[in-house]
């Protein structure tokens, strides 16, 4: 089946490859087929990237992206339509444990013929044949390995100046697996932002990073819940390859997957922020820290029988992954569609994008210093961040003839005009001499024109006598020009009247006279 490869699954790939995991656990955590694992590895190192070797960089993933993407994808074949056109029937047969042998059988006396790999590759990528259960044991695991999260609502904060005098507010829980040492983080939504924001004030509370992040199936974390390969939301996963830990999400309603921390909404509700008066979001983190460390922190365990914030001091610390240093640039992730004038939208500012990518839409990555567009997970486009309002443009995503019209470069424009002569080059310059110049572009595309038309010699000599009569229409040039009227104007001396500025020429007046016909009897 056709898939489309992404730069952040290639990403995690290589990282988790680098980190030494073996290939085939690397593809179960990752709900990729062994086969596919190794194949982004060949063409991975065949593009020089090594397990001991410098981070990856965005030309390197691209590369190798290049490599894998098959050009315009691969259709599914008729194989595959039938199946997916009997699918009602496949999938109850299966449900009632039919066999696939005996599913192909029902089909054939229903006239449906199909090979059995292609039933059997159908059943398992769409309908999950063949995927057992498994189970996951539920250790404690080595000091600093492991931290669980949960969240719900815990408590009201009392806020006087607004119209509602209360307000709810929930909170992120870390339980450290090993220790029970907790952390509370207090938030008003639960969005990614919001989690990223919580596991920034985890890793300062704890003073590290934890090896893995065990979350429930938040939308704000994980997008599609799976028990084998959960998808994980774009920005998280991006976040957490930047803090370099992993997420083993837990299975849907399997609560012994996290259970450290299942019981811990009550608790945190009760017992930290019960009967606690609150006005405001800062008052309540405080209010959780404080419980964390001094009540719940110095309270011994029943189950490990051990003080948490002690137990996690003494052995658990030392082993966390040093903690960040500079603050996280959160991106937001968007979809702007290229507009005809190849501007895209993202944030309410304007971005160019080259021309091959009018009428598609890309997918945006955005921090607080650069954009990045992407189509299907190829880097097209680098820009600036720009405000609300702002805009960046380059001019070499446009084509040159219409981006000096478009982006008023004078300049350009008068650079085009001085390679084709020094007479074209004055009567342009000619025609943008004065205040608001852009104005008078045309007035040049159009002098350019006659270029191509007639040739740079003529349009050169033209030009010339044009500024010599001191005239400046283009039109008339063009007339001019048509007419044959090229040489410069002769030398002449003694005081001259000049020509008014739309007398023709004599010769476009006078014509020549006929001589009189001879008288009766004259001879000629």
């Amino acid at each position: 089946m056709y898939r489309e490869v992404t730069m952040i699954e290639v990403t995690e790939v290589l990282r988790l490859w680098r980190d030494g995991v073996p290939t085939k656990r690397l593809a179960a955590q990752l709900g990729l087929d062994p086969k596919t694992v190794r194949r982004y590895l060949e063409v991975a190192s065949a593009h020089g990237v090594r397990v001991d070797g410098p981070p990856l960089t965005d030309e390197d993933l691209r590369e190798v992206l290049l490599a894998l993407h098959p050009a315009g994808g691969r259709p599914r074949g008729e194989g595959w339509a039938v199946c997916a056109a009997h699918r009602p029937k496949i999938e109850t047969w299966l449900s009632k444990g039919v066999r696939l042998t005996k599913i192909r059988t029902l089909l054939k006396r229903q006239g449906v013929v199909l090979a059995y790999p292609m039933l059997y590759r159908f059943a398992v990528e769409e309908l999950h044949f063949g995927r057992t259960k498994t189970t996951i044991p539920v250790l404690d695991g080595e000091p600093g390995q492991e931290v669980q999260v949960d969240t719900g609502w815990v408590g009201w904060l009392s806020v006087a100046e607004r119209r509602r005098s209360r307000r709810r507010f929930r909170a992120w829980i870390f339980t450290a697996v090993y220790s029970r040492h907790r952390f509370v983080y207090p938030t008003f939504d639960e969005t990614t932002a919001r989690a990223i924001e919580a596991c920034e004030a985890a890793w300062a509370f704890f003073g590290g990073v934890f090896k893995v992040l065990i979350p429930d199936n938040t939308k704000a974390i994980v997008v599609g819940a799976d028990p084998l390969a959960a998808r994980i939301t774009p920005a998280f996963l991006e976040y957490a390859q930047a803090r370099n830990f992993h997420i083993d999400p837990a299975r849907s309603r399997h609560a012994q997957d996290k259970a450290r921390v299942e019981r811990s909404v009550p608790t945190v509700r009760d017992d930290c922020f019960g009967g606690e008066e609150l006005h405001d979001l800062d008052a309540a983190r405080e209010r959780g820290r404080v419980w964390c460390l001094e009540e719940y922190g110095l309270r011994r365990h029943s189950r490990t029988q051990q003080i948490p914030r002690t137990l996690f001091e003494r052995e658990e610390q030392p082993a966390l992954l040093p903690a960040p240093t500079a603050a996280y640039d959160l991106p937001s992730w968007s979809t702007p569609k290229v507009a005809r004038d190849q501007l895209a939208q993202v944030a309410r500012a304007l971005y160019s994008i080259p021309h091959p990518h009018v009428g598609h839409r890309l997918t945006a990555r955005a921090d607080s210093q650069l954009v990045r567009f992407y189509a299907r997970g190829v880097l097209v486009k680098t820009h600036p961040r720009q405000p609300p309002g702002g805009r960046s443009i380059d001019p070499q995503d446009y084509p040159i003839e219409r981006s000096v019209y478009a982006l008023r470069n004078v300049q350009a424009l008068q650079a085009q005009a001085d390679a084709h002569g020094i007479g074209v080059a004055r009567f342009a310059a000619a025609l943008l001499d004065g205040p608001l110049p852009w104005t008078r572009m045309r007035r040049v595309y159009a002098l350019l024109g006659l270029v191509r038309r007639f040739g740079p010699t003529r349009v050169n000599e033209a030009c010339t006598l044009a500024l010599t009569l001191d005239m400046l229409d283009v039109r008339r040039l063009q007339r001019m020009l048509e007419l044959g009227h090229t040489a410069p104007a002769p030398a002449t001396t003694g005081r001259v009247i000049p020509l008014a500025r739309y007398l023709r020429p004599a010769h476009q007046y006078a014509l020549p006279l006929a001589a009189p016909p001879p008288k009766k009897g004259e001879t000629e």
